[in-house]
């Protein structure tokens, strides 16, 4: 069906979300505004009288001598089996598509990818942690989803990347699967910027030596250690950057 967002689209959006281990926070405007940016269609998918169980927002491009591509900015299935229906609705939509294109946030399993749309060219566009921009940390940190093995409590400091800056110092504190950001007076054990935050929230770093060479600051190795282990096991939905 096609058709634009909707109380229904947006339900699943936010549960499918939670499944990847964080919510989905978007303004009202948010997908009005993305539509006429992208100059997107809309499509949902459900079968008769169910709720929505899959959404798929495209653009499409003229080459310059012949034939189309597809541009896919959201893909959201609810199972599999709607995944393999839209992918096949994608695979019919335009016989002279010869190229889709997959936003970051779009990309099915690569298995659905390769046995249903095996005679197309399928590209992918990713952006990097370091492109996050978090503007409320103590919200991000208690929205985010966190590993139920992890038990931390560690005081850090975030602060401004310009020099004669005081940062803002917490005490970061995760346990059964919750976190919080609380201010405290106690000096920080870590220190971030705000652009290494939202690395480390995003899972940027996969060892300690990579967040000391992108000039993270430390009072021991075993703080910056604990604190990249509580974002190696999950990450977060970052289905768009800004």
């Amino acid at each position: 069906m096609r058709g634009g967002d909707g109380p229904g689209t947006r339900a699943l959006q936010r549960d499918l979300a939670r499944r990847w281990n964080a919510p989905l926070e978007r303004p009202t405007w948010w997908q009005d505004w993305k539509n006429a940016k992208s100059n997107l269609t809309t499509y949902r998918f459900h079968r008769s009288g169910q709720p929505t169980a899959g959404w798929l927002s495209l653009t499409t491009n003229r080459r310059e001598h012949h034939g189309t591509d597809l541009t896919v900015h959201d893909f959201w299935a609810d199972d599999h089996d709607c995944a393999a229906a839209m992918l096949a609705f994608l695979g019919r939509h335009h016989s002279r598509t010869e190229t889709i294109h997959f936003r970051r946030g779009a990309l099915p399993p690569a298995h659905l990818l390769l046995h249903n749309l095996h005679r197309y060219q399928v590209t992918t566009q990713a952006w990097h942690p370091w492109m996050l921009r978090i503007l409320d940390p103590q919200g991000a940190v208690r929205l985010r989803g966190w590993s139920h093995d992890i038990d931390l409590e560690l005081p850090i400091e975030i602060g401004q990347a310009a020099p004669r800056t005081t940062p803002h110092r917490y005490l970061l504190h995760i346990c059964a699967g919750t976190g919080d950001l609380t201010p405290t007076p106690d000096e920080g054990h870590v220190t971030l910027t705000t652009g290494q935050f939202a690395v480390w929230y995003a899972g940027g770093w996969r060892s300690p030596e990579t967040a000391r060479l992108s000039g993270v600051r430390i009072r021991s190795n075993a703080a910056l250690a604990g604190l990249l282990k509580a974002t190696a096991g999950e990450a977060p939905w970052l289905p768009d950057h800004f």
